[in-house]
């Protein structure tokens, strides 16, 4: 008898070996698939049994958590959503995170250890802390000005504090609310599908993810690669540069559409934006010059992230003298972010210091005691600071005395650079209306803003689309929010 319960403990010890050895399997070697199988509903249930931490503008959340009474204990909502989508992004249940909800979403769900009250807290105890909150570097009045300026029209925004990098607006629209995204069920899945379906892409970012032709607004970049190469030595003096220009090899001509561009200064061709000139100039500065300066102001840059990711700005390494002038222009291939000619107005500015752009200011517990401070940082220096005052020279004269005018602000110091691109097959598409600008107040001893309007309406009169007739206003009204902050 005493055999027989001997085997039998025997084999219960040998099941209990079996269990354990089972349940290390389990918990050591198979836990990483587990929890990522769609089936397991576990990580959805913790991530969302919190409220998340809140995106800021100035000192007031423009998102924040409602309780749903449902598994998923905490959904996202969002103050004002289609003025600040292009910042925030969304948060859906359903669809994952984008832009800030994206970058900071550690932050955000407080499971980042700069939250934690003791270094590898976090690690230790497998826990999370509440959800912290980022402070972003937008102006609301600012944002606000460029979304009405664009009254709903297929454009963007992006403007920068020249001395810190700063974004203080970033606008696009048509926009959508991200809280129409932010729950589960029939609604979400049905508002996902009209959105992305829709013509005129309203959860496109074209402020920081849609690329246009330039066109001339790039001829400051230009401008700076002649002066810092020493092909013009003198702004003011005639230029060797017949109109209509005939491209480099070709029995094409390049017309003008302003007047008075035949043998005109460099200083008159960005006043009235003559192509024949501009086209001449990147000619002579040649494919590695003209490539080495994009590159400076942060064209053809794929890490680019304010902290989300910036879709590259295109200026070609490798061409043909006909296909430079008009990559020159702004034309060709060259193709730009709103935000990267904000940075292009900015360098300018700036007296040659392009600064980091960045969204963030600071991230902070939910109590408000700040975990992690964005300072100001250099990312080029794309011109000589004598380059820069010329420059800053010439975009004056183009807003009080050419094509410009619209920018003007009574007793304000504003530069600006009109450009009306063309794209589409022959052209045949309806111009891209351009404007870059900055402001500097008299009584202040740096520009207060560096502003780039894109307006891409499809539904305008084709007289009627130019970058100082309906960029122009916008950016006027960008600096003038940005003056009275």
């Amino acid at each position: 008898m005493i055999r027989y319960i001997r085997r039998a403990a025997a084999f219960c010890l040998l099941l209990l070996v079996a269990l354990l050895v089972n349940a290390a399997r389990v918990q050591l070697f198979e836990a990483d698939e587990l929890d990522d199988n769609p089936a397991n509903r576990r990580a959805a249930i913790v991530r969302y049994d919190q409220p998340r931490g809140n995106i800021l503008v100035g000192d007031r959340p423009v998102t924040g958590s409602k309780e749903t009474g449902e598994q998923l204990s905490f959904e996202r909502t969002y103050l004002h959503g289609p003025l600040y989508a292009p910042v925030t992004g969304y948060a859906s249940q359903t669809y994952g995170t984008t832009l800030i909800e994206n970058a900071e979403d550690a932050v955000l769900s407080g499971t980042d250890s700069l939250l934690a009250p003791l270094p590898f807290w976090n690690e230790f105890t497998r826990g999370r802390q509440p959800g912290g909150d980022v402070v972003t570097t937008i102006k609301a009045s600012m944002q606000q000005a460029a979304y009405e300026g664009l009254r709903g029209r297929r454009g963007a925004v992006a403007a920068l504090d020249p001395s810190t990098g700063a974004i203080l607006a970033l606008v696009s629209t048509p926009s959508y609310d991200p809280e129409r995204l932010s729950g589960t069920g029939a609604a979400v899945t049905d508002a996902w599908s009209r959105l992305n379906g829709s013509t005129s892409m309203p959860m496109l970012n074209r402020a920081i993810r849609q690329t246009y032709p330039p066109g001339s607004t790039f001829k400051i970049v230009t401008a700076a690669a002649a002066l810092d190469d020493r092909v013009v030595t003198d702004a003011d003096a005639a230029t060797d540069t017949p109109s209509p220009y005939v491209l480099p090899g070709t029995r094409t001509a390049l017309p003008n559409e302003a007047r008075g561009c035949e043998n005109a200064s460099l200083a008159d061709a960005i006043r009235v934006s003559c192509n024949t000139v501009m086209a001449h100039l990147g000619v002579e500065v040649g494919l590695d010059g003209m490539v080495g300066t994009a590159e400076k102001f942060g064209f053809n840059d794929t890490g680019l992230r304010i902290p989300s990711g910036v879709a590259r700005s295109n200026f070609d390494t490798d061409m043909s003298e006909d296909q430079l002038a008009l990559s020159s222009i702004g034309q060709f291939n060259t193709t730009a972010t709103p935000l990267q000619m904000a940075m292009v107005a900015s360098a300018v500015a700036n007296g040659g210091d392009l600064r980091r752009p960045h969204l963030v200011d600071r991230v902070t517990t939910n109590t408000g005691d700040t975990v992690r401070q964005e300072g100001s940082e250099s990312y080029e220096r794309p011109m000589n600071p004598a380059t820069a005052v010329q420059l800053q020279r010439m975009m004056v004269e183009v807003v009080e005395n050419g094509t410009g005018s619209n920018a003007a602000i009574d007793g304000v110091r504003v530069g600006g650079k009109t450009g009306t691109a063309q794209h589409g097959v022959d052209n045949s598409g309806l111009p891209y209306a351009w404007f870059i600008s900055w402001a500097q107040a008299p009584d202040s001893g740096r520009p207060a803003v560096a502003v780039a309007v894109v307006v891409e309406d499809a539904a305008a009169d084709r007289a009627d689309i130019s970058g100082g007739g309906s960029a122009a206003p916008i950016a006027r009204a960008v600096m003038e929010a940005a003056l009275e902050e």
